[in-house]
């Protein structure tokens, strides 16, 4: 195949544009702000189940505390209504028994309201832990929205970059002979690279130098020819940086 050299040198540009949007697409499959909102997600749904677990608590702490207020209340009534009685009795054996019963009654209200007081201090200290639960899923839920504005960003950034990029591409494709642009796309499918530098008797694409034998024919050559690199099957574009 024969090519304008100043059009196979061009090749090289497109090769940058091509390497240029594989690397935004690869970005764009493993951002680092996608790291970030995937932990944060996960974070939050532990979060949640801690709050849950801590507003549980506290509902049956809470129940358990109108239990034992009621127990309390209870007591408490059944000790007025006995020393009511108690002073309006005429009997002394109705009196002792009525005081023998209010002395039990005082001794499990204080039971009752150490039982009270044990269950006030299990339900402040969950309480707490629901607000310790309750803030964390705040701060929790405002670094996600952060996270996800920071990811929606990138995302943004990278689809700009990969659309100018691509319509440099087509600008630059349009311009080149069809045949020769057909040849970089076909080696560049199979190959990865589609244009290949020959820089100093290295072959850009490959990294290797060419042997004196591929460089021999390289030299014999007429400019307009169209070569493949013999390493990286690209094809070798010759400028005066070529070293030959």
């Amino acid at each position: 195949m024969k090519a304008d050299p100043a059009d196979q040198e061009r090749l090289l540009e497109l090769q940058q544009l091509d390497t240029h949007i594989r690397q935004v697409q690869s970005k764009a499959k493993s951002l680092p702000e996608a790291d970030a909102v995937a932990e944060l997600e996960t974070a939050l749904i532990d979060s949640k189940a801690a709050q849950r677990d801590a507003l549980t608590a506290v509902d049956e702490l809470k129940a358990e505390m109108a239990r034992a207020e009621s127990d309390v209340k209870l007591v408490e009534q059944r000790i007025a209504k006995d020393s009511e009685q108690s002073q309006h009795t005429s009997s002394a054996k109705d009196a002792q028994g009525l005081e023998h019963e209010i002395q039990s009654l005082r001794e499990r209200l204080a039971m009752l309201e150490e039982v009270e007081l044990g269950v006030i201090e299990r339900l402040e200290a969950a309480e707490a832990e629901l607000s310790g639960a309750d803030q964390a899923m705040t701060e929790l839920k405002s670094r996600l929205e952060e996270s996800q504005q920071a990811l929606d960003a990138a995302k943004q950034a990278l689809e700009a970059d990969y659309q100018a990029t691509a319509a440099k591409r087509q600008e630059l494709v349009g311009s080149l002979p069809e045949e020769l642009v057909a040849l970089y796309e076909r080696q560049r499918e199979r190959y990865g690279f589609g244009a290949s530098l020959l820089q100093r008797g290295i072959s850009s694409a490959s990294g290797v130098t060419l042997t004196e034998s591929d460089l021999q024919q390289v030299r014999q050559a007429a400019p307009d020819d169209v070569l493949l690199c013999a390493d990286s099957n690209a094809i070798l574009v010759r400028t005066a940086e070529s070293g030959i």
